[in-house]
């Protein structure tokens, strides 16, 4: 049975434990603080529960359970893998001295993917005798609910490691996306944060409320990005497609656009946000509402599919 070394045990690590597991592969997951390891295979558990409830494995949680071993040393966890995914800090210099480690102990030609947010794979790559098979393979947190996966190669990747690491993924059930060329923040991360460096400005300068702005991606954009992208959404709201949106509604985003300004992540910009949301929702309940949320997006994930069997995708 194929293998799965899963590096750094954190909620990333975790969820991809379950995401390999989950498609019948074994997985040795390792940390470098043992207790780190003890408390995912704790965690995984309640979670690969919470999926079951959902109809979201196809089998026993225990059977998804067993394929899971808590590697005891580095070479234990990459001894016989046919991929690699780190989950280490957000941090270059970390992800540096890791690679360093991870190209020397895992056997020639086995991927080695980064689940980084945005440290491109040519940062930490560089220099290494395997720089080849390393990439970035940034997923949406929790990847064992929300599936896509940005592939977001070096320069120097081999074209074939990233065909390789897009079958896998797609195997597994995940929806890989291949960035073609390297960029800061990938492309995920660089819409969200489009969406968010306009509604801090929103709220900051008193046009709406957290509360308001919050409502109207839930109800209203959020609820039709859900199952479509907003390429498809602009194509269908226009009676002549894309150029007929363009040529109705072009002028409004081209002012709008010329009076976005970006502005530093300070008090200023995201203090007002920030209170409105500890008004609302107190940090002693903050991983409590985490939960919820992952419970809503395991209910999303088993309607999508269930509408995916009966009305297409």
């Amino acid at each position: 049975m194929d293998k799965i070394a899963v590096v750094g045990a954190g909620m990333v690590g975790r969820a991809w434990a379950i995401v390999f597991a989950r498609a019948g592969l074994d997985v040795g997951l390792y940390d470098p603080d043992g207790r780190a390891v003890q408390d995912a295979l704790f965690k995984i558990a309640l979670a690969v529960q919470d999926l079951a409830t959902e109809q979201l494995i196809d089998e026993e949680p225990t059977a998804v359970l067993a394929r899971i071993t808590a590697g005891t040393s580095l070479p234990a966890a990459l001894q016989g893998a046919i991929h690699v995914q780190e989950n280490g800090p957000e941090d270059l210099e970390v992800k540096k001295r890791i690679y360093a480690e991870l190209d020397a102990l895992t056997a020639p030609g086995v991927p080695i993917a980064s689940s980084t947010s945005g440290i491109k794979a040519s940062a930490f790559s560089e220099g290494l005798p395997g720089r080849a098979r390393c990439l970035v393979a940034h997923p949406v947190n929790p990847p064992s609910v929300v599936p896509l996966v940005e592939l977001a190669p070096a320069p120097w990747t081999d074209p074939d490691v990233v065909t390789r690491t897009r079958a896998l993924m797609e195997r597994v059930g995940q929806q890989p996306i291949t960035v073609k060329k390297e960029i800061d923040g990938f492309i995920l991360n660089r819409l969200q944060g489009a969406l968010l460096n306009e509604a801090l400005k929103l709220i900051a300068d008193g046009y709406v409320s957290t509360e308001d702005l919050d409502k109207t991606v839930k109800h209203g954009l959020g609820l039709r990005w859900s199952f479509m992208g907003p390429m498809e959404t602009i194509d269908l709201n226009a009676p002549g497609g894309l150029p007929d949106y363009a040529k109705r509604y072009g002028p409004i985003y081209h002012q709008v656009n010329k009076e976005s300004v970006p502005r530093d992540w300070d008090e200023r910009l995201f203090g007002q946000a920030a209170r409105d949301r500890r008004a609302t929702l107190p940090m002693e309940q903050h991983a409590e509402r985490q939960a919820w949320r992952d419970r809503r997006l395991m209910a999303l994930a088993r309607q999508k599919k269930q509408a995916a069997k009966e009305i297409g995708d």
